[in-house]
């Protein structure tokens, strides 16, 4: 009898352990179709009228977006009014010291100025990248991590800016970046073109914001220029420390007209060559749009 009572537990055991295999196969493959199906291309868009005014309220049949030329079905559509994921990357190096106080002002002003559904990150970056507040919406967290910022360091901006646009890239919905640095890059294991290739593959709205001796790098300022450009966001400088307030209140507004379209990538895109977007809106005259140029398909 206890022969055959180990022999049935066995065999219970056996058919249980199968169906928990089987269930958990299922499930990852279907967790990898649903990932597989969900890999969008993300065009952040900003539309102006031809006085230069921002356009609200449009919809998704008022756009058209071309991958290659080649006409795209929008799958995903968020307007203006919808939340965003936004990251906020700042230069806390040694050379910082001095503006930091007027930066972590704007900044407080910044993350006060959110809606109440907008999620947020703080980091900073010295010869690391440090991550001060996770994405959240706890607008006192954030506040807090930006008081707690001190200037020290070399300036690793490179290596910290891939690795916050990776960060932001898993959030879902609009996103943007915000970089604000004085300096130029002089720690980093990465080169300017890797960080460049690594922005244009995750094609994040980047807004730069330049300061101090980074006005002085020409080189510095076209990357940023290019970076800027390439991700449909846009370049600042600050000439005078009073600019800094100026500057986030108009990359505030620039996030609160932004709209979101997402297309499956074409079936040729599988190569991972450069791939072209453009974007119009027929039901806006002479409308001028700011969108990332293109992606490297994933």
């Amino acid at each position: 009898m206890k022969a055959i009572s180990m022999c049935w537990i066995s065999l219970r055991l056996f058919v249980f352990v199968l169906i928990a295999f089987t269930a958990n196969t299922a499930t990852s493959q279907s967790v990898a179709t649903y990932r597989a199906e969900t890999r969008l291309v993300e065009v952040a868009t900003t539309v102006f009228d031809h006085h230069g005014h921002y356009v609200d309220g449009l919809d998704a049949k008022d756009f058209e977006i071309l991958d290659n030329g080649v006409l795209q079905k929008i799958k995903y559509f968020a307007n203006n009014t919808e939340s965003l994921s936004c990251a906020i990357l700042l230069d806390t190096t040694g050379s910082m010291d001095k503006v930091l106080p007027r930066l972590k002002n704007s900044v407080v002003t910044l993350v006060e100025a959110f809606g109440p559904k907008d999620r947020f990150a703080i980091y900073s970056f010295d010869e690391q990248l440090h991550t001060d507040q996770e994405f959240t919406g706890d607008k006192a967290a954030a506040k807090r991590a930006v008081l707690r910022l001190r200037a020290a360091g070399a300036t690793a901006l490179f290596d910290a800016l891939a690795e916050a646009t990776l960060e932001t890239a898993q959030q879902p919905g609009k996103k943007a970046l915000i970089l604000f640095t004085d300096g130029d890059d002089n720690a980093s294991v990465l080169n300017a073109n890797a960080a460049v290739n690594r922005a244009k593959k995750n094609g994040i709205p980047l807004f730069t914001i330049a300061e101090g001796d980074a006005l002085e790098s020409k080189t510095l300022k076209k990357l940023l220029l290019e970076l800027s450009k390439s991700t449909g966001g846009e370049s600042y400088e600050v000439k005078s420390v009073n600019d800094i307030d100026d500057i986030f209140k108009r990359i505030d507004s620039e996030l609160q007209h932004m709209y979101l379209l997402s297309y499956q990538p074409p079936a040729d895109s599988s190569d991972g060559k450069w791939r072209k977007i453009d974007v119009a809106v027929g039901s806006v005259k002479d409308a001028r749009i700011r969108a990332k140029e293109g992606y490297f398909p994933r």
